[in-house]
């Protein structure tokens, strides 16, 4: 599994930085952060990559509330949020909520750190 994330991004950063620390024992979960990834290789521009969380697994690729829970459920203490989210109705929500609200939002910070040339990479 490949967890490609927007590293410049301190609040994407932090979260990922805390599944880090919960994955460190578990040698098939690597995480690629923007600022270092060649997105291409997964078939990616920097845009689509910066714009929503991905997880690259057995040659898939998940994005938004899926590939959370894709690394949800590689955190024994994560896996019941792992299943919530995939749940008639919560997952239909939960996916409302990042893909209108949480990802436009995160973005558009990203791109104002970047106008602003504060995105610094934080991975």
């Amino acid at each position: 599994m490949i967890v490609i994330y927007n590293d410049s991004c301190p609040i994407c950063a932090r979260e990922v930085a805390g599944y880090k620390r919960m994955t460190c024992n578990q040698p098939d979960i690597t995480y690629a952060g923007l600022s270092e990834a060649d997105t291409e290789r997964f078939g990616l521009s920097r845009a689509q990559a910066a714009r929503r969380f991905h997880v690259l697994q057995d040659g898939q690729m998940y994005d938004g509330v899926a590939a959370f829970a894709r690394v949800w459920d590689c955190i024994p203490h994560l896996r019941w949020l792992a299943r919530l989210v995939r749940l008639p109705g919560i997952a239909q929500a939960s996916s409302l909520v990042y893909d209108q609200i949480l990802a436009p939002l995160l973005f558009a910070m990203h791109r104002r750190r970047e106008r602003l040339g504060k995105a610094v990479s934080r991975g």
